[in-house]
């Protein structure tokens, strides 16, 4: 898509597409573009730490009308939440930054690309853990390549989650401890704050308290606890076999999920 470029694949990237997001102004107007089969991040979650980028890929077809190639048209998802699609465009969104485009016909392709995210820029509360809503930039251009033609927001595409990343520790001593004696299981639950860009303790959170015996390969939930306020875990089991002790939770609506790596302790 305005890449100069026609054939088996063409593409665009570089710069976090700001190309595309630069470009001059144009009243909006039905381009006849249209997009269908959107899949953002293989339909899952998008969950994000404090610091780590990503980038969660999307898979889309775009048809174009006759006349154009895709070296005149843009068709460019994007994420939004808390506004209208056509201020999301511009300020606070979550943007493309590459996408490979497989015309395999005049007026039509598949595409393949990836959003960007800097928990450090993209996101800056924790409000913004919560449905983002899934729209398109589309855009006609004429064949000098420097006026827009028409440009409208293409909407009705599904949303997606973007979570908070979360973590677990544990720690289960003393070890070795004698059969039938008491095994203490520690650990502290956190989950990302985009505010202070730090993981913060994850409090009143329940989490279950599993156990692996040595030579399986299956963990079974002993407990479930609940953490205090702080997010700190802790609780008391009696010590039957050796085994790993580890402790777990699942995702909700705001907050991926966390399973810490089993903490073995030796049983004599």
């Amino acid at each position: 898509m305005r890449t100069g470029r026609t054939g088996t694949a063409a593409a665009l990237a570089g710069a976090l597409a700001l190309v595309a997001f630069a470009a001059p102004a144009a009243e909006a107007a039905d381009t006849g573009i249209t997009v269908t089969d959107m899949v953002v991040n293989d339909g899952k979650p998008i969950v994000v730490g404090i610091s780590e980028e990503k980038f969660p890929g999307v898979d889309f077809r775009v048809t174009w009308p006759p006349g154009h190639t895709p070296s005149t048209i843009d068709a460019f998802p994007y994420l939004y939440h808390g506004t209208t699609a056509e201020a999301g465009a511009e300020d606070g969104g979550i943007h493309m930054a590459s996408v490979t485009l497989y015309d395999d016909s005049p007026t039509s392709a598949d595409c393949e690309g990836y959003l960007y995210i800097d928990p450090r820029h993209t996101l800056d509360s924790n409000n913004d853990a919560t449905t983002w809503k899934i729209a398109v930039t589309a855009r006609l251009w004429d064949e000098s390549d420097t006026r827009i033609k028409a440009e409208e927001r293409l909407t009705g595409f599904g949303s997606v989650q973007v979570k908070r990343a979360a973590r677990v520790g544990v720690n289960a001593s003393p070890e070795p401890v004698a059969k039938g004696g008491t095994i203490t299981v520690t650990g502290s639950a956190t989950r990302a704050d985009w505010g202070r860009h730090a993981y913060v303790g994850y409090g009143d959170k329940l989490a279950k308290l599993q156990f692996r015996k040595a030579g399986t390969s299956t963990y079974t939930t002993v407990k479930t606890v609940r953490a205090s306020s702080t997010g700190a875990l802790r609780t008391t089991v009696t010590a039957a076999a050796d085994g790993y002790w580890r402790w777990t939770f699942s995702e909700t609506s705001t907050t991926g999920g966390a399973t810490a790596k089993g903490d073995y302790v030796d049983v004599k």
